[in-house]
């Protein structure tokens, strides 16, 4: 689980400086430039909430898969 946070943190952060990079160079106006950039943050703000959002439910999953197997132990040795 760590390894996949790493992973994730490393794409957000490419795509953050790839995205930067390619609007700092682009001949546009300043305008149009806070524009890009306003639009790219929205853009990596929703991407980083639907992972936390899959994230969530993995962990909620897993979490009732073993509450679940803790409830049959329980009963099973009554």
């Amino acid at each position: 689980m760590e390894n996949s946070g790493k992973l994730i943190g490393a794409l957000v952060l490419g795509a953050i400086t790839g995205a930067a990079l390619g609007i700092l160079f682009a001949p546009d106006k300043g305008s149009e430039t806070r524009k890009k950039l306003f639009k790219g943050a929205q853009d990596l703000a929703e991407d980083v909430k639907d992972k936390v959002e899959d994230f969530a439910k993995t962990a909620k999953s897993k979490m009732d898969g073993q509450y679940r197997a803790a409830e049959k132990a329980k009963t099973d040795l009554a």
